[in-house]
């Protein structure tokens, strides 16, 4: 099963976070959390790896249709953008939104995900045109 989208960048990691943050924001996503995997792993573990960011996006707006729906959608939210370095390009990810239509097995969720993979879609091409 394919659930994300990635596409690649010559951004730095740095400049395709700041950039990632605000394709998201133009969108109306917010960013919840953020989970530094790669310092964690180091704080933590002792282990080194590439840069890697978790940005947990959020579109106020779309989560209150799906709560309205199911309220157990909450496991599937906020949507999950990932940043992280692969040799000399940055990739950025996104969960695709239509993992919570399917995973519930809701269709009456169809319309907010398909809003949320369009946001998220745009967001991505921002990116990656950066």
């Amino acid at each position: 099963m394919d659930y994300g989208t990635t596409v690649t960048t010559d951004l730095s990691f740095d400049d395709a976070v700041a950039r990632t943050r605000e394709a998201l924001q133009e969108q109306g996503f917010g960013v919840l959390t953020e989970i530094d995997v790669q310092a964690t792993l180091k704080n933590k573990l002792d282990l080194d790896m590439e840069q890697y960011l978790i940005l947990g996006a959020c579109n106020p707006a779309l989560a209150h249709q799906a709560l309205e729906v199911e309220r157990g959608i909450g496991l599937l939210l906020p949507c999950n953008v990932l940043i992280r370095r692969s040799g000399d390009e940055t990739l950025v990810q996104a969960l695709d939104p239509q993992v919570m239509v399917s995973l519930p097995d809701r269709p009456e969720l169809q319309p907010v995900a398909d809003d949320a993979a369009a946001r998220l879609s745009a967001a991505l091409a921002a990116v990656a045109g950066s």
